[in-house]
């Protein structure tokens, strides 16, 4: 049974994924162009992606074993926290270095689109010790999957907005403006974390997690490494790619997120009214190795609107199976543990992650090299979802 209070209360954590999505994505899509802008070599901003991740796995795994203790509303404090410290960085300073120290510390080089850094891990907590049925966890991760999706597109528009607000101000004083306004994004999202209500944990008893939650977390970790992975070497320097493959302006590639952001709204919206009455594996592994073929696809597209077009069924993709794919990560976990394996689930993916450090290579020796290899990736985590952790058939000998 459901806490009443906690249940009346969820809305903030909703409030909080949709003040966190407009700064996050401004932040995500202005990530690369923004270093390019400053004169910072591809290969660079590939290796600054990398650090990134890197700083993420130390925050995530750190995190959760945090929440455990003392509670998962003090990990998203602390890891909302985190991303506003580094917006405020980059927000204040003209000096590359410090820019880039910020977006470091803020874990903005990872991608642009979804839940980043340490703060999805602590809602995947959060839910999963609030909610104990699967189904109402399907509905819940679908729930803020829409949510943050839908608001997405005001990070999109203002990351669109860029280019004609650089007309008065300079490109530069634009993009730093913006990230002013994205940290006050994040303010309002800490201000909505501090009104949650949380489900009281069970006593932690290990330094880390249980044996049974260890195990099952393995499996999830050869999943995401796999995902992770395709995902550092494709989507972070995405905006960059279709700037140079197809000469897209930073308001082109304002829009064809919004409209990518749209559709993932979209596909969460319809996993919220039916995913939960379907069989949850098929859609976490069916819908991981289409989007993988769809980005692999997407390489070798002649024309930006057939590569916008094959991101945009990626999007209702993503949002349809994501919610699927958490239930399924936390459903062999001990309730004392999700602190820590959501995190240690998170590092895995933010391990595969560091693969962005690569992906400036990738492209300077072919642009649409870290696309289709990515989205190779991708397609065999879906495939090794259904493998791990599919019923296998018993055999009589």
């Amino acid at each position: 049974m459901v806490n009443d209070k906690i249940d009346a209360k969820f809305k903030y954590l909703l409030y909080s994924r949709a003040f966190r999505s407009v700064a996050i994505i401004y932040m995500s899509l202005a990530f690369s162009l923004y270093l390019a802008a400053l004169h910072i070599k591809i290969i660079e901003i590939g290796i600054v992606s990398g650090a990134a991740m890197l700083f993420m796995v130390f925050i995530t795994i750190s995190l959760g074993l945090l929440g455990d203790r003392y509670g998962y509303k003090t990990e998203l404090l602390c890891a909302e926290s985190i991303a506003l410290a580094g917006a405020l960085i980059v927000g204040i300073s003209s000096t590359p270095t410090y820019i880039i120290v910020g977006m470091v510390v803020a874990g903005i080089g990872g991608g642009a689109g979804g839940l980043r850094g340490a703060f999805s891990p602590g809602t995947n907590a959060f839910i999963a010790n609030n909610y104990s049925d699967q189904n109402d966890r399907v509905r819940r991760y679908s729930y803020i999957t829409f949510v943050g999706a839908a608001a997405s597109i005001g990070g999109s528009l203002l990351f669109a907005s860029v280019s004609p607000l650089g007309a008065f101000i300079g490109l530069l004083n634009s993009y730093r403006t913006i990230f002013l306004i994205s940290a006050g994004m994040l303010t309002a999202s800490v201000i909505s974390i501090l009104m949650l209500a949380e489900e009281k944990r069970p006593l932690k008893t290990t330094m880390v997690m249980k044996r049974g939650s260890a195990n099952y977390s393995a499996k999830v970790i050869a999943a995401n490494i796999l995902a992770g992975t395709g995902t550092g070497l494709a989507i972070p320097l995405l905006p960059l790619w279709f700037a140079l493959s197809y000469g897209a302006t930073a308001f082109d590639i304002g829009m064809i997120f919004t409209a990518v952001y749209l559709a993932t709204a979209l596909g969460s919206y319809v996993s919220s009214r039916i995913a939960h009455r379907m069989d949850t594996l098929k859609i976490a592994s069916y819908t991981r190795f289409a989007s993988g073929a769809l980005l692999f696809a997407m390489a070798f597209s002649p024309l930006l609107i057939i590569a916008a077009l094959l991101y945009l069924s990626r999007g209702v993709l993503a949002g349809f199976g994501s919610p699927s794919r958490t239930a399924v990560n936390v459903k062999g976990i001990d309730a004392e543990d999700y602190g820590a394996a959501t995190s240690v689930q998170g590092t895995a993916m933010r391990v595969g992650q560091l693969s962005s450090g690569l992906s400036g290579y990738f492209m300077d020796y072919y642009l649409p090299l870290p696309i289709f290899v990515g989205g190779i990736l991708q397609m065999a985590s879906g495939v090794s979802y259904k493998m791990l952790f599919g019923k296998r058939k018993r055999h009589d000998g």
